[in-house]
């Protein structure tokens, strides 16, 4: 998978900008398919980073309530 490496940040503006150039009809034919599966990638990078993210603040909480 492409852009593994990328931040949440970074995915989400690349997510807008294709989003954007899909809604304003800036895409042919022959590039749809492409930004598609590329927002697609996208989506599911955000989505693992937003969990992990959820679960590791989770852990931290659950440790200084422990700690309380």
């Amino acid at each position: 998978m492409k852009g593994k490496n990328i931040s949440y940040t970074e995915a989400y503006a690349e997510l807008q900008l294709l989003v954007s150039e899909l809604e304003k009809g800036e895409t042919t034919v022959d590039e749809l398919s492409e930004k598609v599966k590329r927002a697609a990638e996208l989506i599911r990078l955000c989505k693992s980073k937003l969990t992990a993210t959820e679960l590791e603040v989770n852990n931290i909480l659950l440790e200084l309530g422990d700690q309380v």
